[in-house]
């Protein structure tokens, strides 16, 4: 494949990215989306695998029958409740190989320009661009290798603790060692000494060092984020990822790698400051790690939670003329979205009004609930954001929270100390009727206590959340 048709090939690729990218923006438009992101990684593959400078191509086939399988045995067996998680691994493997391919750069740049003129003639690929460069343009990939080496380095650690956090295997809570941001701040400035020394050609050493530090950095970042800000974490390793793989783009001189690297960076940056905006939390902190903590003792919550059976709430809902549900990572546990959307026709079918209220960070991934929702065949127009929904909640008859915490949670307006505080809530205790589908009367996964679940309109409906609706739907009239 001659270069001309492998840069086609690289331009029709970043179009189809752009085009995936722009239809992942509605639910209508998703699916082929999707399809335009596959088709264009296939041939972006294909058209590197091709190129006239790639050697072992049997090598590389091997590998990426291998990662093939592997991907489709994955995605097969991994559940929709266990895909936030799975993102985060997949973030982790874009870090490690950021890495792997940094240090490769240098052992290659080494190996290089100890040949002598005769045998660097003889090179190929990525060798072959090391062997004609200069003196200034070797100092810049040396930057270019410290900086990729680096955000990868903080993307798989921090992708892993945010793997074991999303999975329930890590303390959901915001935890730092003693000395806190100081210590990330020391860590960030002996690698920015380590660069100095890795410019003025020190020696791999100093990669070596600052790799070390830039783990312990990705590490304590996201160990510093509460459990319930992790759906900003997902989207904020998504971006680490994204310039992790453009800096490799750069050393590598491959543009294609450079582009998608912005548009993932890019996007996951805008998406974590969209969603900073809706909790009410600032940018700068995410991305250094700090929220997420308690600054004082939290509120005290008084009284008890009353429960109801599902005979009291099928009567409520006979009776309701508007009802909003608003649905949570328990509603995915318990793969009830299905029982719900049964629920949501049998309503609809009545002549009643059912809407849904979705806030941007329910769930454990940015989405989450659209695509369960989805999945499900409810319909998009009813399906609404939390900015378009939250004034109605005093107007409705009943608000059916299944499986929400932290969304709902009055605390966030209620208790300065409370480790949402001032974050946007659905205010769906502002509803005539508000009944919770719950597991049990624990906290959940980030251990907040809800106001909501004690107030006098509040009716608790235990149970999993697919059982308490199958029970249901036979009472609906």
């Amino acid at each position: 494949m001659s270069i001309g048709i492998v840069s086609a090939a690289y331009i029709a690729a970043a179009v189809l990215f752009i085009l995936s990218l722009g239809g992942l923006s509605g639910q209508e438009s998703a699916k082929r989306a999707v399809w335009y992101g596959i088709a264009g990684m296939a041939l972006a593959v294909a058209a590197t695998v091709l190129s006239p400078d790639v050697a072992n191509v049997w090598i590389i086939a091997v590998m990426v029958v291998i990662g093939s399988v592997a991907g489709w045995i994955v995605a097969t067996r991994v559940q929709m409740t266990e895909m936030p998680q799975l993102v985060a691994a997949l973030h982790s493997f874009v870090g490690l190989a950021a890495v792997f391919i940094g240090f490769n750069a240098d052992l290659e740049m080494s190996r290089v320009l100890a040949l002598d003129e005769g045998s660097k003639a003889m090179l190929i690929g990525f060798a072959k661009k090391l062997a004609h460069k200069d003196a200034i343009e070797q100092s810049i990939l040396r930057v270019e290798v410290f900086l990729g080496v680096f955000i990868g380095a903080v993307t798989f650690t921090g992708s892993v603790v945010a793997f074991g956090k999303l999975a329930g295997r890590v303390d959901g809570k915001a935890k730092k060692l003693p000395g806190g941001h100081f210590l990330n701040a020391g860590a960030a400035l002996g690698c920015a000494v380590l660069l100095v020394l890795y410019f003025g050609g020190a020696g791999i050493w100093t990669l070596i060092a600052m790799t070390l530090l830039a783990f312990f950095i990705g590490y304590h970042l996201i160990m510093g984020i509460g459990g319930a800000d992790m759906p900003v974490v997902v989207s904020m390793l998504n971006s680490y990822s994204g310039w992790a793989a453009a800096a490799i783009g750069f050393t590598l001189g491959n543009d294609l790698l450079i582009v998608t690297g912005a548009l993932v960076g890019s996007s996951g940056a805008i998406l974590s400051y969209i969603m900073c905006k809706a909790m009410n939390r600032s940018f700068i902190s995410v991305i250094l790690g700090g929220f997420g903590g308690t600054p004082g003792p939290a509120m005290e919550v008084t009284g008890e939670q009353i429960a109801i059976d599902a005979e009291g709430v099928a009567a409520a809902l006979n009776d309701a003329d508007s009802i909003i549900i608003i649905p949570g990572y328990g509603m995915a546990v318990a793969q009830a979205q299905q029982s719900v959307s049964e629920l949501t026709r049998k309503l609809r079918a009545r002549g009643k009004t059912v809407r849904f209220a979705i806030h941007p960070v329910a769930g454990r991934l940015p989405g989450h609930m659209n695509v369960l929702l989805a999945e499900a065949k409810v319909p998009y127009d009813i399906v609404l954001e939390m900015d378009e929904i939250n004034e109605d909640f005093p107007s409705t008859d009943v608000a059916i929270v299944i499986g929400s915490n932290d969304i709902v949670n009055p605390a966030a307006q209620e208790d300065p100390n409370s480790p949402i505080a001032g974050m946007p809530v659905l205010e769906c205790w502002k509803a005539k009727q508000v009944f919770v589908s719950k597991r049990g009367q624990g906290t959940g996964y980030s251990g907040i206590e809800n106001p909501l679940f004690y107030k006098d309109n509040t009716r608790m409906f235990y149970g999993d959340a697919k059982k308490s609706l199958d029970a249901l739907l036979p009472m609906i009239e």
